[in-house]
C-alpha cells in the first residue's frame, strides 16, 4: 500500500500536482486545466459505479467558515481572499524574493480605512501571504492582515462568532467591504 504523500509526490512528477511549502506543511494542487479534468473525470467514474466513493456532506458551519473565518489572527475564506486578491489588483502590493511589500499605492489605500501603515517596528512582517485551506488560493496576513480584521470589527462591519473561528459580516458590512475594494 502506498503512503498518501508517496502518492502525492508521484503525481508531482508526473506533473499533475504543484506544491507549495508554508512553514512545516506542504499544501499540494491540482496543477493546471487538463489535470482538473483529469480528476473530475475520475471521481465520475467513481462516484457512477459505485465503487465505494462517498460524496460528503458538509457541516452546517462549513459555508460560513468558508465565507469569513479568523486564520491565526487575519481574515481568511472567501472574503480575506477577496481582499487580498482586490488589493492585489490595484497595485497595494509588490512581490519580491523577499515576499509581499505594501506599496505607496497600498498605504493610500488602508491609511483610507483608518489604518496607520506604518505601525511601530516589530520582528513581524508587516505583510505577507498565506494560504487559504478552503479557497486555495492566497489571503493576507502579517501585521497589516490583523489590522484589517481589527478594523473591519471596529467598523462593525463583522464580528467573531462566540465559540468559533466565524466571522460573521453583515449584508451592510460587506457592502462596505466591497465598496472599499472596488
Amino acid at each position: 500500500m502506498m503512503r498518501a504523500s508517496s502518492g502525492a509526490c508521484a503525481l508531482r512528477e508526473v506533473g499533475l500536482l504543484t506544491v507549495e511549502t508554508q512553514g512545516r506543511h506542504r499544501y499540494f494542487r491540482i496543477a493546471d486545466a487538463d489535470a482538473a479534468h483529469l480528476v473530475e473525470s475520475l471521481m465520475g467514474v467513481a462516484f457512477g459505479t459505485g465503487a465505494g466513493a462517498v460524496r460528503v456532506r458538509s457541516s452546517p458551519r462549513e459555508p460560513a467558515l468558508r465565507k469569513a473565518r479568523v486564520c491565526y489572527d487575519h481574515l481568511a475564506g472567501e472574503l480575506g481572499v477577496l481582499v487580498y486578491e482586490s488589493l492585489a489588483r490595484r497595485g497595494a502590493f509588490a512581490l519580491d524574493a523577499g515576499g509581499v511589500t505594501l506599496t505607496d499605492a497600498g498605504r493610500a489605500l488602508v491609511a483610507g480605512l483608518g489604518i496607520d501603515p506604518l505601525p511601530a517596528a516589530t520582528r513581524r512582517p508587516l505583510c505577507r501571504h498565506c494560504l487559504d485551506w478552503s479557497e486555495r488560493r492566497h489571503h493576507l496576513a502579517g501585521a497589516l492582515g490583523t489590522a484589517l480584521l481589527e478594523r473591519f470589527q471596529q467598523l462593525g462591519w463583522a464580528h467573531r462568532v462566540p465559540g468559533s473561528r466565524v466571522l460573521a459580516f453583515s449584508a451592510d458590512g460587506e457592502a462596505a467591504l466591497r465598496a472599499w475594494l472596488d
